[in-house]
């Protein structure tokens, strides 16, 4: 066992980490940005709500849809010459974080969407009838009563996004999974593909306990 790990570069492996640390962390940010406000508008603009738009609600229930339902591996090669015309570049992490946010955004979008759905609509009705606006409904009750619902849904999509950002190293987007097929598949070195695995194993665990943790808090608010 000792003789496998002497032969396997630490630094190389370190940086991999890193790496994977920073395309989930932009693309993660990037996806809230994005997501958080489509799956508000998604919900507004929903059967029987405060903003009820069929036309609207339809057109960007397909958009999300349609993303969501790409697979990402498929999403990562149609998105290279966009993604070349944005950065400059499809390979590395910078070249990654595209496809990873249009991936993750939508994804989001969905589960505030359901969020929002969970809270009492007495709550709603309260605030319209003490004259609120449809921005002070949102920013006061909605999305307060919908916090822990939402926490969840980014610990959810932070944990999608890590195993997202692995499949990015099929077409050189840099981090562990890019590591784990240059080095475990292609020169078929085992050791370096179970501490690649290992590793991404214990970011998610980590992601889900201070998830779980974040929305605990929350709950008792």
């Amino acid at each position: 066992m000792e003789a496998l790990l002497s032969n396997v570069d630490w630094t190389e492996i370190g940086w991999a980490s890193w790496d994977t640390l920073i395309m989930v962390g932009m693309s993660l940010l990037f996806s809230v940005v994005i997501g958080l406000p489509i799956g508000v508008l998604l919900f507004l603009t929903g059967k029987r709500q405060l903003l009820e738009q069929p036309v609207a609600y339809s057109v960007l229930s397909f958009v999300v849809n349609v993303l969501r339902s790409v697979p990402f591996i498929i999403l990562l090669i149609v998105m290279i010459p966009f993604t070349v015309m944005l950065i400059g570049t499809s390979l590395g992490v910078a070249g990654a974080i595209p496809p990873l946010v249009a991936g993750g955004a939508p994804f989001f979008a969905r589960l505030v969407e359901t969020s929002l759905r969970e809270v009492d609509r007495g709550i709603i009705e309260a605030t319209q009838a003490m004259g609120a606006s449809v921005r002070q409904i949102i920013f006061g009750a909605l999305l307060p009563e919908a916090l822990p619902g939402i926490i969840a849904g980014v610990t959810v999509t932070a944990i999608t996004l890590v195993s997202y950002a692995a499949m990015s190293g099929v077409i050189g987007g840099g981090g562990l999974g890019d590591l784990a097929i240059r080095f475990g598949y292609q020169r078929f070195q085992t050791d370096v593909m179970v501490i690649t695995v290992a590793l991404l194993v214990i970011f998610v665990q980590v992601l889900q306990m201070v998830g779980d943790r974040l929305v605990l808090y929350f709950s008792r608010k």
